[in-house]
């Protein structure tokens, strides 16, 4: 199925009255990006221990800061199903992915092959309940917050 396909983007009578006004934008901040996980304590030790996350705190859930961004993970009560159809990826930028991937695999993480893709190349990897991330390293030393900016002043 294509995304045009999707209901949302076929049913016009929910969205083409929409005002396009900036005073009519949602007022909507960053909070987090955050992953359901069933098994907390093996999912901190790979997030801290393997990854080298900082652990800010922790309650009901646990909390990582990575250059500023939250990251969370849930526990799934026990016989619940995730929600959603995990689609979404954590990304995380490398200077040297070849690198990355070898002090990886030194710990004993298993990843996809290299994939060169516009602009740059990646691969995957899986945290303790299979949620999928990402490495990616960008074919000019520039970052996605350096994108953002040059988007931000040319749009």
């Amino acid at each position: 199925m294509r995304v045009r396909d999707l209901p949302c983007f076929t049913d016009e009578r929910k969205y083409s009255a929409m005002p396009s006004s900036s005073s009519s934008r949602l007022q909507l901040s960053f909070d987090t990006v955050f992953y359901y996980v069933t098994d907390m304590d093996a999912s901190i030790a790979f997030y801290r221990d393997t990854l080298g996350l900082p652990m800010v705190s922790r309650d009901y859930v646990a909390r990582f800061d990575l250059d500023g961004v939250l990251i969370e993970l849930v526990r799934v009560p026990p016989g619940s199903m995730v929600p959603g159809s995990g689609n979404a990826r954590l990304c995380f930028s490398v200077a040297h992915l070849r690198e990355t991937l070898d002090q990886m695999h030194a710990r004993g993480i298993a990843t996809s092959d290299i994939k060169n893709k516009n602009g740059g190349k990646l691969a995957f990897f899986r945290d303790p309940d299979g949620n999928e991330l990402c490495l990616w390293e960008y074919a000019e030393a520039e970052d996605a917050r350096e994108i953002v900016k040059s988007a931000v002043l040319h749009g």
